[in-house]
């Protein structure tokens, strides 16, 4: 018997081949990494730009924006069948799937069968590229053609060497000539990437991006690279500390280009440049460990360690630059001033201030202590004081400090207001330190020491208001200081040494008596903490009903400028004796060696206060 032939059989096994059949073998399609890539793999040790994408990424979500990175390996270049169009078939680290690119014709001749550089394991970084999606059924993803690409080389490679020894270092900063240029000589150029900065340039039909890679060539000669408009894409692929070589760059005029610079001319990218870039890859150095971490964790820990043993060490690596200097912005431990070195850089410290300085705007000097010691940094400013009130005793985490020998070859540290990772937190006046029971454990008045062991938190009444003390003065709103008595038209602030009567605001200062059952505190405080305690701002207080004055007891002193205040004003802190308040308290009386530096100041401060229900 002969079996029935059933023809939409065949076609319906001839449809399910062919789809398989394509989405085995487009571009997308997951598959084994090249072995090139996986060559390669072994020995990256370059991080990721900060906008770079994956290939997986691109497919997943069948987007791609313009300012992205794609750092890509070439795993084929091919011509178009039946087109002059050059393709390069792309892959990267991360990702099992594959992409064609469309080459754009200003790379052309670097994709040469036989002498181009642009072949296979060769890495490449794009960006500014548009995704041409699938359409239909038999369609994959491609990139289309971008202007914005640079060539990587690796001076460990002998080929790569070669061409920069051979092409880049005839020509160096100081021979360009703009006659020369304007002749028609064209240069090859390379320098180390010092910075990179972001203007606005304002023209007369609108604003225009503009961005600065400062660059310096061996023999330490700077020059400016300069990119406009859409070109600012290109410096997504660059980093700091990076060699950047330029074949054929366009050389412009400072002038023409409105760039204040010593040197004659700036670099731009023109449409005859080839980019190349050998990018900085961070060494790490092996940090050892002596359990420094856990020097205020008590006598537990240190009964827990075996003493035949000696210190515990651990190993950490952190990345270092070409100077030399570590970087221990990801450091997993606590760091102590017992622990730092020259050329430590993102340290991060957790102490208390006790000592501060201030020279000349915007340039200030704390001490920070901890129980290991102390060490001062200087803080740096971008134009002046903008941390709010700092005072003696405060309770203070910095990040983003650089260590380094001052004049006394002695340890001293650096903070940059605007530096990556830079942040100064005053932990002593954060209003969650009274609203999160987590971040504080009450204390009683009795307990509290005359040494500065940090900020303490206490559950309070006022007392003895009779000999409360309230004056309201100017202050500075940037610093919450107070401002010396001076002409109106020249009122400068002694703290952070700046002109400020622009900047004033009237605010309490106010000296008060604190009780607990254990005990009672003499202690001041002023700003938004002396509100919380008055329940009431000092425009409301000036504000309050006149009349006829009264004689003021010796021992209750009410001061506002040289105005009396009156009897209403008078009346109104006796309502807020036996007030309940949770307060924050610290030892603001500076030390000079073994004695007060100034017997007759409040060693108590209130830093933060909240009236209890």
């Amino acid at each position: 018997m002969i079996a029935e032939f059933r023809p939409e059989t065949k076609c319906g096994c001839a449809r399910t081949l062919d789809v398989a059949w394509n989405e085995l073998n487009k571009s997308g399609a997951p598959k084994k990494q090249s072995e090139c890539i996986f060559q390669l793999k072994k020995k990256h040790k370059r991080a990721k730009l900060p906008n770079t994408v994956t290939i997986d990424s691109i497919y997943e979500k069948k987007f791609l924006s313009l300012n992205s990175v794609i750092e890509a390996v070439i795993i084929d270049t091919y011509i178009l069948p039946g087109t002059n169009i050059y393709m390069l078939h792309l892959g990267d680290f991360w990702s099992s799937n594959t992409i064609d690119l469309y080459l754009h014709r200003r790379f052309y001749s670097l994709a040469d069968p036989k002498n181009g550089i642009l072949k296979k394991g060769r890495e490449v970084f794009l960006t500014g590229c548009r995704l041409r999606t699938a359409t239909g059924g038999s369609g994959h993803a491609r990139l289309l053609p971008t202007e914005y690409l640079v060539i990587l080389l690796d001076e460990d490679q002998n080929d790569d060497a070669m061409l920069l020894l051979a092409q880049f270092c005839e020509d160096n900063f100081s021979a360009i000539s703009l006659s020369d240029v304007n002749r028609g000589v064209s240069y090859s150029l390379r320098g180390g990437i010092k910075s990179i900065t972001s203007l606005e340039v304002q023209g007369k039909y609108g604003s225009l991006q503009r961005k600065q890679i400062d660059l310096v060539d061996h023999e330490g000669v700077s020059s400016k690279f300069l990119l406009w408009g859409e070109q600012v894409l290109l410096a997504n692929l660059f980093s700091v500390g990076s060699t950047l070589a330029l074949d054929r760059p366009f050389i412009s005029s400072s002038t023409d280009s409105a760039v204040e610079t010593s040197q004659e001319c700036c670099l731009e990218y023109g449409t005859a440049t080839q980019l190349y870039l050998v990018p900085f890859v961070q060494n790490e150095e092996q940090v050892s460990l002596a359990l420094t971490q856990n020097h205020n964790k008590g006598p537990k820990l240190s009964r827990a360690l075996d003493p035949s043993q000696g210190l515990v060490v651990s190993q950490v690596f952190l990345p270092c630059d070409s100077q030399g200097s570590i970087d221990f912005s990801n450091y997993p431990f606590r760091s102590f001033v017992v622990d730092l070195r020259e050329k430590m850089t993102g340290i991060s410290l957790y102490g208390i201030v006790s000592d501060i300085t201030s020279t000349q705007e915007p340039v200030l000097s704390v001490k920070i202590q901890d129980v290991t010691g102390a060490v001062w940094a200087r803080l740096h400013f971008a134009r002046s004081w903008s941390l709010g009130r700092l005072g003696l005793g405060h309770t203070i985490y910095i990040s983003g400090l650089m260590c380094s020998v001052g004049t006394g070859k002695s340890l001293e540290l650096r903070w940059v207001e605007n530096d990556v990772g830079a942040s100064f937190i005053n932990i002593t006046c954060l209003p969650a330190l009274l609203n999160s029971s987590c971040l504080h454990k009450l204390s009683c008045l009795s307990d509290l020491s005359a040494e500065p062991t940090g900020t303490r938190v206490c559950r309070v009444w006022l007392d003895q208001i009779e000999h409360c003390h309230v004056t309201a003065r100017l202050s500075h709103t940037s610093c919450g200081y107070f401002l010396d008595d001076g002409s109106s038209e020249d009122l400068k602030c002694n703290f952070c040494q700046r002109k400020c009567n622009a900047e004033l605001a009237r605010n309490f200062h106010l000296k008060i008596t604190l009780a607990d059952e254990s005990g009672k505190l003499f202690a001041w405080c002023t700003g938004q903490t002396a509100v919380e305690l008055l329940q009431i701002t000092p425009d409301e207080f000036c504000e309050l009903p006149e009349h006829e004055e009264v004689l003021i007891s010796p021992l209750t002193i009410f001061h506002f400028m040289d105005l009396t205040y009156q009897e209403e004003q008078i009346m109104y802190p006796s309502s807020l004796e036996h007030e309940t308040f949770k307060v924050a308290l610290v030892n603001c009386r500076k030390k000079v060696g073994l004695m007060d530096q100034d017997h007759d100041t409040i060693a108590w401060e209130i830093t933060r206060a909240m009236k209890c229900e």
